[in-house]
C-alpha cells in the first residue's frame, strides 16, 4: 500500500474526472482518478467529520445550524487563506494509474486517513489528512467541482466561504 507524500488535485476536462497526481516516498508518481459519483458520496462523510470537530452551540436547532455554518465558514476561509502555493506534482511516467472505486475512511480525534482503492487489490494509496489539511483539500476539490460544472448539492453551504467566483476558475471553452 503506497502512501502519498504530496499530491496535486485537478479537474481534467477530457476525462470529466478529477485527477490526483501523487508523489510517493521514493519520488515515484501515481495517478488516481475520482469520478463525480465517488466525490458526491465521499463529501458528506468528510465534511460531516469536520462538523463533528466543533462542539454544538446551545439552544434551538435553528441556532445550532446557523452557528455551525458560521463557524465552519470561518474555519474554511482561514484554511483557504493559509494554503501556500507549491509546485504541482507532475506524473510524467507514473508507476501506476487507476480509477478510485472505493474510499475507506479511518477517523481519529484529529485526522482522517483515506485509503483510495482501485479495482485490483494492489491498487491502493493512503492519504493521511489532519483536520486543517482536509479542510484545504476539500476547498480544492470544491473548486475543481465548480470548474467541471459538477453539481454541488452534496456540499454544505459553508464550503462556499472563500471560494473563488465561478468566473475566476478559468476561461470557458466549449467543444
Amino acid at each position: 500500500m503506497a502512501k502519498l507524500e504530496r499530491f496535486t488535485t485537478e479537474y481534467v476536462v477530457q476525462e470529466d474526472r478529477i485527477r490526483l497526481s501523487g508523489e510517493l516516498a521514493g519520488g515515484e508518481t501515481v495517478v488516481l482518478w475520482l469520478t463525480q459519483r465517488l466525490v458526491r458520496h465521499l463529501v458528506p462523510h468528510l465534511t460531516g467529520w469536520l462538523e463533528a470537530q466543533l462542539p454544538p452551540a446551545g439552544g434551538h436547532a435553528a441556532v445550532q445550524a446557523t452557528h455551525q455554518d458560521m463557524v465552519q465558514g470561518f474555519a474554511q476561509q482561514a484554511a483557504r487563506a493559509q494554503l501556500a502555493p507549491e509546485p504541482p506534482v507532475r506524473a510524467q511516467s507514473p508507476v501506476a494509474s487507476w480509477r478510485v472505486d472505493v474510499v475507506h475512511i479511518a477517523r481519529s480525534a484529529d485526522a482522517v486517513v483515506l485509503t483510495l482503492q482501485g479495482e485490483a487489490e494492489a491498487q491502493q494509496a493512503v492519504v493521511p489528512l489532519p483536520a486543517h489539511a482536509l479542510r484545504q483539500w476539500l476547498g480544492i476539490v470544491y473548486d475543481q467541482c465548480l470548474r467541471g460544472d459538477w453539481p454541488t448539492t452534496a456540499w454544505p453551504a459553508w464550503m462556499e466561504a472563500g471560494a473563488p467566483a465561478h468566473a475566476q476558475l478559468g476561461s470557458v471553452v466549449v467543444h
